[in-house]
């Protein structure tokens, strides 16, 4: 807890404190010493609200929460109800505390920030390397990178060639191969051989920086979500100031021996009696139970409001790679004329290489392995080696067709390695990323639950995408897109009207997570960066919480509602009964006092939602 919570949390045990005191004080001796201890506690638990309304009202915003609980408790000081106005503030903000904690709790579960930020260059000058800030670096000039070290700035490779891991910008798990004359981009991380550079952009205008600029214009595009109470209060309060100040002048002058004296007593217990104390302290507590229930899940939100959007929404995209499909290749199909020998064969070509590909072919063969001589890594063509004296060649359609072999089989949706001798095909094997096993199932709950369109935007091909969508059930498709592409179409289905969250993991998502209207992000496997545009995080990458988390932002806002009803209910008859002189201060504060535990009661009961079939 930091010091402003722990100062605040003092300020409430202390008018707490003070109210309780006073109460007694005033059931029992009396005497100006209840004005002593709860015109302190007042100005202790009130302070907040008066200062944020005061301060509402320099810049043109009169009518919100705060004003309203200002004027009705400086009413209730007007009529000596001292212990009332206490408790109206102070009731606030012990739910303004609550939802504060459990949202600062959210948010110490979600990791900071990550630096995508190469830290270091080496540039070459005249054949010495030197080791400087990436801001440094001009256009032109040679860096190198060695396997293991972040690219810093984008670029043409000019010597070497080795594969580089681009999964933190593209989302993509396959590596992609370079070598000289091929492009480059920052953020990425070299994984074999040493490259050499050629820089074509400054730091400021590189990939990692587009992209995290990226994440700052579409945090401010994003729609501003309004609190619930704010909104209600826009209405809400105008209605009862201009009520109050009509029922204490028309009355005395239309009404025979009516005075004003009398009419303002009851304009100002009028005000008392119209503060919807209950709904605003029940508002704050059905959001810390709503994060609460979902937190309860592994589901980490970081605000109430996101909740309050999230009961809206109609659309949910989600990216491909890692949100799902598992993001690891697995063998699922074997292609020869003896598949056995044809995985041992593999296996003993890959045996060294950490490459996905590699790694997803040596788990699948339970068996000896070959022993290989000469083993040897074609640069983004495959690799070849010497196997009981017959070199064998194992790659992709490239290194088949060096060695002069046609007719390959063609496959789209999938990745093939491709085996043979230097002078004979020997069949194929079939890698592919595969898809989540709780994707299918979440998905149709979430069209169950009436969320009528999903959409997938993924940097992969068309063909992979379009084969992981029909597994999936989503029928709507974007491919081969960049992280500004992504963006691009997210605003274009936001433009339609529709209210869309959004489901990613990688760097490449984080521009979209920030600009959506409720951003998910995959807290496992999610990269920090796009943890941190999130505004949810799904701790344990299940998509079935999504259905969930719908259910229970609707149920928490239906809670909301039944408050807003039941208080407003309430209010509509002490109001009544208070502008006809028959409902004095005592019977008010009792009304609030009843009214609040009622509203406390039914949101604290958010805490015990389960997910269905849990």
């Amino acid at each position: 807890m930091d010091k402003k919570k722990k100062k605040k949390l003092i300020c409430i045990i202390v008018a707490a404190v003070l109210l309780a005191a006073g109460i007694i004080i005033k059931h029992t001796i009396g005497g100006p010493a209840v004005i002593v201890l709860l015109i302190p506690a007042y100005v202790i638990a009130g302070y907040g609200p008066i200062i944020k309304a005061a301060k509402n009202i320099s810049h043109g915003q009169i009518f919100d929460e705060n004003f309203l609980m200002a004027i009705a408790t400086v009413g209730a000081l007007a009529l000596g109800e001292y212990d009332e106005a206490v408790a109206v503030m102070l009731f606030y903000q012990i739910g303004e505390f609550f939802e504060d904690y459990a949202v600062d709790k959210s948010r110490k579960s979600v990791a900071a920030l990550m630096d995508i930020r190469p830290d270091f260059a080496v540039v070459l000058k005249d054949g010495k390397e030197e080791t400087v800030d990436p801001y440094d670096v001009n256009i032109g000039d040679t860096v190198l990178v060695k396997p293991g070290e972040k690219i810093p700035l984008d670029g043409t490779v000019i010597e070497g060639n080795s594969s580089v891991d681009t999964s933190s910008l593209t989302g993509e798990a396959l590596p992609k191969d370079v070598e000289a004359g091929d492009e480059v981009i920052s953020g990425c991380i070299n994984l074999s051989g040493v490259i050499k550079i050629k820089v074509t952009s400054m730091f400021e205008e590189s990939t990692v920086s587009k992209i995290l600029e990226m994440v700052e214009n579409a945090s401010s595009r994003k729609a501003p979500v309004e609190n619930f109470i704010t909104k209600f209060a826009k209405y809400y309060t105008p209605v009862v100031v201009f009520s109050a100040v009509a029922l204490a002048i028309i009355p005395p002058l239309v009404i025979a021996d009516a005075t004003f004296s009398t009419w303002i007593y009851r304009a100002l217990l009028f005000l008392v009696v119209s503060c919807p104390c209950a709904l605003v302290i029940s508002i704050p507590m059905s959001f810390f139970s709503g994060i609460g229930a979902a937190s309860a899940r592994g589901v980490l939100v970081k605000g109430g409001n996101y909740l309050q959007i999230l009961s809206k929404v109609n659309t949910v995209i989600f990216d491909k790679t890692g949100t799902l499909t598992t993001g690891k290749f697995k063998v699922d199909k074997i292609c020869g004329d003896n598949p056995d020998e044809l995985l041992a064969l593999a296996v003993a070509c890959e045996q060294y290489s950490n490459h996905p590909i590699a790694v997803s072919i040596k788990e699948a063969y339970k068996g000896d392995i070959y022993t290989a001589d000469d083993v040897q890594e074609i640069a983004g063509r495959g690799i070849k080696a010497t196997i009981d004296g017959k070199e064998v060649y194992a790659g992709n359609a490239k290194l088949m067709h060096e060695l002069n072999i046609s007719n390959l089989p063609e496959i789209t949706g999938t990745t093939l390695v491709h085996l043979a001798y230097s002078d004979k095909y020997l069949g194929y094997i079939s890698v592919t990323d595969t898809i989540k096993e709780d994707t299918a199932e979440g998905l149709k709950a979430l069209k169950d639950i009436g969320v009528t369109d999903l959409v997938m935007l993924t940097g992969d091909n068309r063909e992979t995408a379009e084969k992981v969508a029909e597994q999936a059930g989503i029928t709507e498709v974007h491919a081969n897109l960049l992280p500004e592409n992504k963006v691009e179409i997210a605003e274009q289905i936001i433009d339609k009207g529709r209210i869309t969250a959004f489901v990613g993991d990688g760097v490449n998502d984080a521009p979209v997570l920030a600009r959506v209207d409720a951003g998910i992000a995959m807290g496992g496997i999610g990269s920090d960066i796009a943890v941190d545009a999130a505004d949810i995080v799904l701790v344990n990458d299940d998509i079935r919480e999504l259905p969930h988390l719908l259910r229970l932002s609707r149920r928490m806002m239906g809670t909301i509602k039944c408050n807003l009803t039941f208080s407003m209910a309430l209010n509509f008859i002490a109001i009544i009964l208070a502008a006809g002189g028959i409902l004095n201060p005592v019977a008010g504060a009792l009304v609030h006092n009843a009214g609040s535990v009622v509203v406390i009661a039914n949101s604290v009961f958010l805490l015990k939602w389960r997910r269905k079939n849990a």
